[in-house]
């Protein structure tokens, strides 16, 4: 059964057209409430990325200034132990924001073949994620960290 999407049900309409057009909504908010979890999922990678890359930070630049200051003598170890926990978050990240990329391509093309066959409205816009926008600025830090770490060069030096 193909319908108009444009023509308005209303509480006279047939009820069959009432069930599908309310199942359709519903559907369309399930997209909504998929993407947003995928949303979610990509902020829960951000904060625990942050966490491990801020914190190797500080763990490396703690046993620098030691070391520079001559309390310490062998700081390999601690500040091995820093660029390792930064090392992880960003590769968490990376594989984040992959999967969270994967995720949302699918899911638009699920979107678009159910919009196609008449199964889903879509009329509301599905749009870009600010939240892989953060990610990816977070990632550029992360990057520009290790690499300040590594080589003594860069913002963080």
């Amino acid at each position: 059964m193909t319908h108009n999407p444009k023509v308005s049900v209303t509480s006279s309409s047939d009820p069959d057209r009432i069930s599908v057009e309310l199942s359709e909504r519903r559907t369309g908010m399930s997209f909504q409430r998929t993407r947003m979890s995928a949303d979610r999922t990509l902020m829960s990678v951000i904060r625990t990325s942050l966490s491990l890359i801020s914190f190797g930070f500080t763990i490396f630049q703690v046993f620098e200034k030691l070391r520079d200051q001559n309390v310490v003598t062998h700081a390999g170890a601690a500040r091995n132990f820093g660029v390792a926990l930064v090392l992880l978050g960003i590769v968490m990240l990376v594989v984040g924001i992959i999967y969270h990329l994967q995720f949302m391509l699918g899911l638009r093309e699920m979107r678009e073949t159910m919009r196609e066959s008449g199964l889903v409205h879509a009329e509301s816009r599905f749009p870009a994620s600010f939240t892989l926008v953060t990610a990816i600025i977070l990632l550029l830090i992360g990057i520009f960290a290790i690499v300040s770490m590594l080589f003594q060069i860069g913002p963080f030096g």
